[in-house]
């Protein structure tokens, strides 16, 4: 730990030295690339401030400090990796050492646990609009075009198997009956007799049918439900013991299974869909949103309402349930106008936010669209037509196009966070990462424009 420096610590030992015009050439090659370009776009002291990060006051020395911190969140969406994967590029890579303000020297980093640790710090300290405020006050000179917005909903997927019934439910029995045997060593009982391993070997035998009819599944299912309810009922029986001392994950999993078993006894006795249905033991906050696409009519993970200004992509609504996005256009402007202080003019969004109130509400205060029109053609049917017609292309071409992009090139097409706030921090960091990458080219694009 004494030997690894930070980058500040590492340029003022070398000031003085015969490497330190080669240090500084390794610095500019990294200034110069995509990832130094990135480095100049990112707010770092305003990010620091906003997130109240600091140096440790007590203990020892961090490995990374705050601005590294966030560097490494940035870093893992540019390189789009595994965390273990992660620090491997980070131990062997000097242009990453520089972007987390870091010199590693000879020495390795073998933890990679700490990506995570440093995650799970910052999602405690997000302030999504805070944050985006800073951001957009830093890249407001390479922002044009303020007063036109584009809006569009997508779904960014957790990580997680297609849930059915059948899997839920051996999941929570799996759950259960591993808390039970541990509560019955620790007391020194005798376990109960709940036929668990026969009707795991039959769950293995229905897992392997290639077709599951619906005999076989309800056949398993009112099994799978009076076993669990058996396993929940001796649950419920020991943790009345005196000298039960239980943590608060087991009584979150144990609500979480309890909720779980009263959601799935509705649905297979009275066919009725439950309110806040759970679909993960792991992620209960998980929620089924409908997309009604033809490859994927159902996706699980967090839905998200963003707008474009000029290119650069800003999160309005992040919620793990599903929402209506056509209900947000009102709230997509005002917090357009509110982040660049420049009145709308034009929006672009899709037939989803085409309702009646919307109309009259962009009718109202001025606002061009390209929704299909209604009713009489006017006089200027042409030119409306011409004027739609552009605003739909650039909406389609750069909007729709950024959820690709950040899918399949900034890790946000299968999030692997573990819980709800970190998800959240996924999702902030790799829809961000792609737009300093852009304000960095700008930056340097503008700088080549003033010397040539």
């Amino acid at each position: 730990m004494s030997k690894i420096r930070r980058i500040s610590q590492f340029q003022h030992a070398f000031s003085f030295s015969t490497q330190a015009e080669d240090f500084s050439l390794y610095y500019d090659r990294f200034l110069s690339s995509d990832l130094g370009k990135i480095y100049q776009a990112i707010p770092w002291d305003s990010l620091v401030t906003t997130f109240g990060l600091q140096e440790a006051s007590k203990g020892p020395c961090t490995i990374f400090s705050p601005k590294g911190k966030l560097a490494l969140m940035f870093l893992k969406h540019y390189g789009c990796c595994s965390d273990r994967r992660l620090i491997e590029q980070l131990n062997g890579n000097l242009d990453y050492q520089f972007f987390c303000d870091l010199h590693l020297g000879v020495d390795r980093l073998t933890n990679f646990k700490i990506v995570s640790e440093i995650r799970c710090e910052l999602s405690k300290k997000l302030e999504l609009n805070k944050v985006q405020h800073d951001l957009f006050s830093h890249w407001r000179a390479y922002i044009e075009d303020r007063h036109s917005i584009t809006m569009d909903a997508t779904c960014y997927e957790s990580s997680v198997r297609y849930p059915t019934d059948q899997k839920l439910l051996w999941e929570c029995i799996f759950w259960s009956y591993r808390q039970l045997k541990a509560l019955c060593k620790v007391l020194k009982v005798r376990l109960l007799r709940t036929k668990y391993r026969k009707w795991s070997r039959r769950y293995l035998d229905y897992s392997k049918m290639r077709r599951k009819t619906l005999k076989k599944r309800k056949g398993l299912t009112r099994s799978l439900l009076l076993l669990l309810n058996k396993i929940n009922g001796e649950l419920d029986l020991l943790e009345q013991q005196d000298n039960m001392v239980l943590t608060k994950s087991y009584y979150k999993g144990r609500a979480t299974i309890k909720k779980v078993y009263r959601q799935q006894h509705r649905i297979f006795h009275t066919a009725e869909k439950p309110i806040g249905r759970i679909i993960s033991v792991d992620k209960e906050y998980l929620r089924p949103i409908v997309r009604g696409k033809e490859v994927k009519p159902v996706e699980f993970g967090a839905k998200v309402n963003k707008f474009q200004v000029d290119g650069i992509s800003f999160i309005e609504h992040l919620s793990f349930d599903a929402f209506h996005e056509g209900n947000r256009f009102k709230e997509t402007i005002f917090t357009a106008q509110g982040l660049t202080k420049t009145k709308t003019k034009v929006a672009r969004a899709d037939g989803i936010y085409a309702t009646n109130i919307n109309r009259k509400f962009a009718t109202r205060n001025n606002i061009r669209n390209d929704f299909k029109r209604k009713g009489r053609a006017s006089k200027h049917e042409k030119q409306r037509k011409i004027i739609s017609k552009m605003i739909t292309k650039k909406r389609a071409s750069r909007l729709e196009g950024s959820f690709g992009k950040e899918k399949e090139h900034y890790h946000l097409k299968k999030i692997k966070a573990r819980t709800k706030a970190t998800e959240t921090l996924w999702i902030f960091f790799g829809i961000h990462t792609a737009n300093v990458l852009e304000i960095g080219r700008r930056i340097q694009a503008r700088q080549l424009e003033k010397t040539g």
